[in-house]
């Protein structure tokens, strides 16, 4: 799927696994992309499963992302969850935060300068457990 609609990925078009999604500043442009995506899926003799389909959404919800007219968000919801997240007070808790925030790095600018000082937390003996560590993601 990545290889036929390459020309159109974070353009109009996203990808995961066998599902696609076409987004679009408005109706008329939609058209568009969605007959591009067509004719690509028909010219590469692949075919579109009609009870997963779902036509004229303002936006859609998917794994921690929003998708809509304005290209791909990250979950408000998901993020507030993080903002709340209790402080690490182990290495396995921090490990576990960092995964988590990990996966929108791409949605916050400087992320690997916002989250240095919690991976070199995770250097040999670097990792103090305390009572409540101060928490540098919310400077």
């Amino acid at each position: 799927m990545n290889k036929v609609l390459k020309l159109f990925l974070k353009k109009f078009a996203l990808v995961f696994f066998d599902d696609i999604w076409i987004y679009s500043s408005n109706e008329e442009e939609h058209h568009q992309h969605f007959s591009i995506v067509l004719a690509l899926l028909k010219e590469n003799e692949l075919f579109a499963n009609k009870k997963k389909c779902h036509f004229c959404q303002s936006q859609l919800e998917y794994l921690g992302h929003i998708i809509s007219k304005h290209g791909v968000v990250a979950d408000p919801s998901k993020v507030e969850l993080m903002l709340d997240w209790p402080p690490p007070k182990d290495l396995k808790a921090l490990r576990g935060f960092l995964g988590l925030i990990s996966y929108y790095r791409r949605f916050v600018k400087d992320y690997s300068k916002i989250a240095h000082p919690l991976t070199e937390l995770l250097k040999k003996d670097n990792f103090i457990g305390q009572q409540n560590p101060k928490q540098p993601w919310t400077n």
